[in-house]
């Protein structure tokens, strides 16, 4: 066989030389890319506790070799190298290797030895080298791959990898990011290069080389005050989470008596803020200028005057909140919940994943770091726990909850949602469920004024399971008298709660962690997506869901950068003029929401508003309420203070209209029907003439042009009218196909739909689940009635699914006419439409898309960018997709024209349906 400098591939003999998790991935991946793992040597037992390298190993029938030294005064031990001789390796990989291994050993292999080296060499040499990365400031950080020599990492480099030092990193997250998993990939690809024949020998330089000492001393630990705030900053994250940096404190002005807390530091940030907040006064031996305890840390002063706040503090051994240092710990929370039978279940679950990470018995007081548990066995543990029971905890967490008994709490707190994130607790009476292979619990009443509670009629709704026409439970029905307290409670919040004098930064930083909460729960939030309004399950995750916190994050951006301009106008002469403009909240808003996208409408409209500082009354699907109440307590969790988010359950012919009359309600964002929406604007313009931005209904035209690539048109086509089962307000209402691709189109898309997946939306299998409610489905029975009726042809479906559940079949109808009801209005479901135009008729196909009172969205496929970009100018609508279709996004402006309505969502514009200008004129 000829190569071009290049010999076949040789299987080596390999021995692996080290210990942990790092060092198990490592041999998995050498040994899958067909080498032989001729011998393994790790450090010895700990305990009862087996180093995963080497129960790996043996499990595979790998010899094991449990070292405890390999020298001794000096010298190798015979009877040791004898052992590692034994195995024939040509080949040493040290992936993670905290013993010394004898140069005997390191020389004997033919292709000698190899090892993985977290820095960029030569720049920190040394067992630190990590933390001396972060704490020198560097930029960049990296790992190398060298061949090792008798100066330990002064060997020839074989290869590197590098990566941006972020500005919070820590030792963590640099690991877990970057180090760990390029770590194991770059070790990998340097066996291969070495089977190869190719691994380069690359001498390192001696310029830049430095050797940073062990930070095992306590003395490298203590924090210097004579450092910047940056300066600060790099020397406590590098020493994040092991074994952290140390100082003293006291909370009371030193003098010759005080008695000094020794802590250690974690979770540092730099400050950015342009004030400092007010707080408690903190001294820090050392240092001459006070630090401040406040609610989210405790901020410590660097010499240049910049801060650096620390989030967590270690006092003898046990790790808190910074914020709660020197506060007596509250009764309530010592108290141990007691336990309901599935959550005992949970119990075991998590006692056994600690037996197995410590191979030791666990009872309540076992403390994970003093049975010999470390820094990587907490990330095992974070991701054991939330593939095994869905709980997702922080490292944090682990380290603020060491012992088994305290952990458990911390978990059972997180599942049932008990405001473990640093808000007041949130209580109400709870829906628990067991589906989707987790338990979901969520609230059943209205919200108002940060309370879940019943309506005042009592009434309640029954909320169906549009899979199987269960009941899952049954939510209060609010009328008049509810929207009246919540518009009440609305305003107070706007006029003299803490949301009207807050800085918009910190309104923003609440909205962040909401949407942080949201992604915690993100699969909770989805599973009820699925059962309540019949979403796909993988959909629900990605776009109900995922974009719901997009829209929540980017709005959060904008809270702190709504602001107003300086006009130039003609002065007053002799004295002169100043006219600026302030961006200012409407006050009370009305948010009304349909049931295609419970959770992403909620999100798309109030996001905006809360961000322009308004307070809001939401009214949600009456048919699917479930995610907006789950949703109200995430956001009570996140702090949101009381009365800025009400949500109001029931009607829409009551509390829509109620919100649409109120003299109070200066905004009122709408997506619904056409007819409801002209409703809903003659009353807003009778009430009080408030503000009112329409999202209504749409007959979206998709032109496909012949030029295009079929198969794309064909995928496209089925996404433009299938996605989320119809159920979208920008579904392409009518396709018109070009006539010489028409019948090819026809026949490719028939042969896609019987390959689509009908069922379960909880099944990861499923592509198209249940119409979100039986008035619905029973419409589009009499829809594609209608259209067989006019001498439409139905090619396929068109009658409901033969199966419990509200199942409609996917649809296709062709010859369908202009004239003909199907062509003109929306289905709202499954259902395509698809109606040829002459070859090359442009203009003719235009008028027949434009033709329509609707105009919301639109799409064009071809290959042709002229006509693209004519087709694009012509179109009557408020977005245009060329060669793509559904692709929506937080930050571009969404919203129809004609009777689809006025207003945006999403996007800078949204924010201008939530705000009002004042134009201020000085004169002086």
């Amino acid at each position: 066989m000829f190569s071009w400098g290049m010999r076949e591939k040789e299987t080596l003999h390999v021995a692996i030389i080290g210990q942990s998790l790092f060092a198990v991935e490592v041999y998995k991946a050498v040994k899958s890319n067909g080498h032989r793992i001729v011998g393994v040597f790790t450090i010895p037992d700990q305990g009862s506790k087996e180093d995963p390298l080497a129960t790996t190993a043996s499990q595979d029938g790998v010899p094991v070799f449990k070292f405890k030294a390999w020298r001794q005064k000096g010298q190798i031990i015979p009877e040791v190298l004898e052992q590692y001789k034994s195995v024939g390796a040509n080949l040493n990989v040290l992936p993670f290797c905290s013993q010394f291994i004898p140069m005997e050993v390191i020389d004997y292999p033919q292709h000698k030895s190899i090892v993985y080296h977290p820095s960029v060499l030569p720049r920190h040499r040394g067992a630190n080298a990590i933390a001396w990365t972060l704490i020198e400031g560097d930029a960049k950080a990296g790992l190398s791959i060298f061949w090792a020599d008798d100066g330990l990492d002064t060997g020839p480099v074989l290869l590197q990898r590098e990566c941006d030092v972020l500005e919070d990193d820590t030792l963590d997250s640099l690991y877990k990011r970057f180090m760990y998993p390029e770590g194991i990939k770059a070790t990998v690809d340097a066996v291969e290069l070495i089977a190869m024949g190719t691994a380069p020998v690359l001498v390192q330089p001696l310029e830049g080389a430095t050797y940073d000492p062990a930070l095992n001393k306590k003395d490298l630990q203590q924090v210097k005050f004579t450092l910047s705030g940056q300066q600060l900053h790099n020397f406590i994250r590098g020493l994040d989470s092991s074994p952290g940096a140390w100082t003293c404190i006291s909370l009371e002005e030193p003098n010759e008596s005080t008695v000094w807390q020794e802590i250690r530091l974690y979770g540092s940030q730099l400050f950015k803020e342009a004030s400092v907040p007010s707080g408690r006064p903190i001294y820090f031996q050392g240092n001459d200028k006070a630090g401040i305890q406040w609610d989210n840390g405790v901020l410590i002063p660097g010499q240049d005057g910049k801060w650096v706040n620390v989030q967590r503090i270690s006092v003898e051994g046990k790790v808190r909140k910074a914020a709660n240092y020197g506060q007596q710990a509250d009764s309530s929370a010592s108290a141990a919940a007691e336990l309901t039978e599935d959550e005992k279940a949970k119990q075991e679950v998590i006692r056994q994943v600690w037996k197995s990470i410590l191979s030791a018995d666990v009872s309540d007081d076992t403390d994970f770091f003093g049975a010999g548990a470390g820094s990587m066995d907490v990330v095992r543990l974070v991701e054991e726990l939330k593939d095994k029971i869905g709980v997702t905890l922080e490292n944090e967490d682990v380290f603020m909850a060491t012992k088994f008994s305290e952990l458990i709490q911390c978990v059972i707190s997180k599942l049932r949602g008990d405001g473990s994130d640093g808000s007041g607790k949130i209580e109400y009476d709870p829906v628990i469920l067991t589906v989707n292979n987790r338990e979901i619990r969520f609230p059943h009443q209205q919200f108002i004024n940060g309370k879940f509670m019943d309506a005042a009629s009592g009434k309640t709704t029954a909320i169906i399971n549009p899979t199987d026409e269960s009941v899952i439970c049954h939510v209060s029905s609010g009328g008049v008298e509810d929207v009246q307290k919540a518009v009440e409670a609305a305003r107070l919040a706007f006029e003299e709660g803490e949301w009207g004098k807050m800085n918009a930064r910190d309104r923003g930083r609440l909205l962040f962690k909401l949407a942080d909460l949201m992604e915690e729960h993100k699969e909770e939030l989805a599973t009820i997506e699925s059962i309540d309004s019949g979403a796909v399950y993988t959909l629900a995750l990605k776009t109900h869901v995922g974009m719901s916190i997009d829209t929540w994050r980017y709005f959060a951006g904008w809270a702190d950068k709504i602001h107003g301009s300086t006009i130039p106008v003609n002065n007053a002469r002799p004295n002169k003029n100043f006219t600026f403009t302030r961006r200012e909240p409407v006050g009370v808003c009305g948010l009304v929401t349909p049931w295609n996208y419970p959770l992403m409408m909620l999100s798309w409209k109030m996001a905006a508003c809360l961000a322009a500082g308004n307070t809001v009354v939401h009214k949600p699907a009456e048919v699917c309420p479930l995610t907006a109440l789950k949703f109200a307590e995430l956001a009570a969790r996140a702090g949101i203070p009381p009365g800025v988010i009400n949500i109001v359950t029931g009607k829409g012919s009551i509390i829509g209209q109620a919100l649409a009359e109120h003299p109070v309600v200066r905004k009122l964002g709408f997506t619904g029907s056409t007819e409801t929406g002209k409703i809903v604007m003659r009353a807003c313009a009778d009430s009080n003439l408030k503000k009112t931005s329409l999202e209504l209904g749409g007959k979206s035209p998709f032109i496909i042009f012949s030029d295009c690539d079929i198969d794309r048109a064909v995928r496209l086509g089925m996404s433009s009218v299938f996605f989320n089962k119809g159920e979208n307000c920008i579904a392409a209402g009518r396709l018109f196909v070009e006539r010489s691709i028409h019948d090819e189109f026809v026949k490719r898309v028939l042969v896609e739909i019987s390959k689509m997946s009908i069922g379960d939306p909880l099944d990861r299998g499923t592509q198209h689940g249940p119409q979100n409610h039986k008035a619905h489905l029973d419409k589009l029975v009499e829809y594609c009635d209608t259209g067989v009726k006019e001498g439409a042809t139905l090619v396929t479906g068109g009658k409901r699914a033969d199966r419990p559940g509200f199942f409609f079949l996917p649809t296709v109808f062709t010859d369908v006419q202009d004239h003909m009801y199907i062509a003109k209005e929306e289905s709202f479901g499954p259902v395509m439409i698809v109606s040829p135009f002459e070859n090359g008729d442009v203009d003719g196909v235009l008028r027949r898309a434009n033709a329509s009172e609707y105009g919301l969205a639109s799409g064009v496929i071809t290959r042709d960018l002229s006509k693209a970009l004519y087709v694009t100018e012509k179109l009557q609508a408020g977005t245009v997709f060329v060669n793509t279709y559904n692709k929506t996004d937080v930050a571009a402006p969404f919203g129809g024209f004609k009777q689809s309505g006025f207003g945006k969502d999403l996007g800078e514009e949204a924010l201008n349906e939530y705000l009002k200008t004042k134009c201020v004129t000085i004169e002086y």
